[in-house]
Order: structure tokens, then C-alpha cells, then sequence
């Protein structure tokens, strides 16, 4: 079974990262979070995985690295590079 999903690769400051889009209830538990970042890491080998969610006010947070979830806040969802992956 395949599951599509939004994410982007994104290459800062000599690191290429992965940034996943999910519901916020997968951030709001730590197991949960942790257990889908194992889940997307085979559709991003050798990258690290940051998950991404929105409230209801369009507000994103992030999940993952400490330093890229840091620099993401600071990063205009308009600006990241969006494109369709298939899991699976």
C-alpha cells in the first residue's frame, strides 16, 4: 500500500534536509513524531527528517533536528519547495 504526502527537500547552509507535512496531533506526542520520522526516512536516505504541521490559524510548527525545526520558524512556507512523494 502506497501513501502519497507533501514534502520538500531542502538544501541550507551546506545541509540537505527533508520536511515533511503532517497532522498536528503526530507533533503533539513524542513517540508519535519520532515513530513517523522513522516511517519517511527510506524515501529520504542519508537526510534528516523534520515534520511540519499547521494549526488552525495556518501557524506551522516543526518536529525534528533542534536546529533546522530552529531555522524553519524563521523560513515563509511560500518560499519552501513543495512536491508530492509517494510512501510506500
Amino acid at each position: 500500500m502506497s501513501m502519497k504526502f507533501q514534502g520538500a527537500v531542502i538544501k541550507e547552509q551546506q545541509v540537505t534536509f527533508a520536511l515533511v507535512v503532517v497532522k498536528k496531533h503526530v507533533l503533539d506526542s513524542q513517540t508519535e513524531a519520532n515513530k513517523t520520522i522513522q516511517m519517511f526516512q527510506p524515501v529520504f536516505p542519508g537526510m534528516s527528517v523534520v515534520l511540519m504541521a499547521q494549526d488552525y490559524n495556518g501557524n506551522a510548527s516543526y518536529y525534528g533536528r533542534k536546529d533546522i525545526s530552529q531555522f524553519m520558524a524563521n523560513v515563509s512556507l511560500s518560499r519552501i519547495p513543495w512536491k508530492e512523494y509517494t510512501l510506500g
